[in-house]
């Protein structure tokens, strides 16, 4: 991956563009989980953009990979932070003003923010979800106590290390720590669903460790636009790892039909 950087805010954030994008195909946003980076999505987004003919975006967040580091501790809202301020800053930068926003975890919980959190982002097609939440678990808070465990005493930090080398401490003690805040059991996005009318495609292992088929549950009940769900055997907390071609197949399909977005009316001078 070749990456560069942009400021965004006064914050310098490590980006790279995979494909070139075909006439009419939106750009494919992919926003990582909790402790990846752009660099951690591996190859799988120039696959995705192989699969659409769309140009693929990757960054890391403010505190990952190669991109500025974060004060600690985070905040809770940090989700919403980046969601409503930090998303829409990049976007406006990079001059994207087509996307569909393909979230893993903590990435998927952004773009549901996002789409959710106000006026319909114009620029918006679709949703990808890989393993969203829009709550705290009890198996989640156990699967992330287990992690820290293996940063600690483990070969966690040492695989992180390769990829987010000086961010690395910061990268997982401000994703850990707030997840395992007390306050953050009652985090909740549900209330952001309703005003999400764009289409959504949400994918997750039968295994996920991190958490159940709840979340998927509450995210069909809640959003107004067309939903799509797959579940995927023999697959745990990454679609995009455990069962690639199940994920890139389902979510050529569902690129393929995404409608361009509506743009709000302009007024005759």
């Amino acid at each position: 991956m070749t990456a560069s950087r942009v400021e965004v805010d006064g914050v310098h954030l490590e980006y790279a563009w995979h494909g070139v994008g075909s006439p009419g195909t939106p750009c494919l946003v992919f926003l990582h989980e909790g402790l990846g980076c752009a660099a951690m999505w591996r190859d799988f987004p120039a696959l995705v953009a192989g699969d659409t003919g769309a140009r693929v975006l990757v960054y890391s967040r403010r505190g990952y990979g190669a991109s500025d580091p974060v004060p600690l501790p985070r905040p809770l809202t940090y989700m919403h932070e980046e969601a409503l301020e930090v998303l829409p800053a990049l976007l406006a930068a990079l001059a994207i003003d087509d996307a569909v926003l393909v979230g893993h975890s903590d990435g998927g919980s952004i773009a549901l923010i996002h789409a959710g959190g106000g006026p319909p982002p114009s620029c918006v097609r679709g949703l990808v979800l890989l393993a969203p939440h829009v709550f705290c678990e009890d198996v989640s808070v156990t699967s992330i106590e287990a992690a820290r465990r293996a940063f600690a005493e483990g070969g966690l930090r040492a695989r992180l290390a390769r990829y987010h080398g000086d961010n690395t401490d910061g990268a997982f003690k401000g994703w850990n720590d707030a997840w395992l805040d007390p306050g953050f059991r009652s985090w909740n996005l549900e209330a952001f669903l309703p005003r999400i009318s764009v289409p959504v495609l949400a994918i997750q292992g039968a295994n996920d460790p991190y958490g159940t088929l709840a979340q998927i549950d509450a995210i069909e009940r809640g959003v107004r636009g067309p939903f799509r769900r797959l579940i995927l055997d023999a697959c745990g907390h990454d679609p995009s790892r455990d069962a690639r071609d199940a994920t890139r197949a389902a979510i050529r399909e569902f690129v393929a039909t995404l409608a361009p977005p509506v743009r709000p009316a302009t007024s005759a001078p």
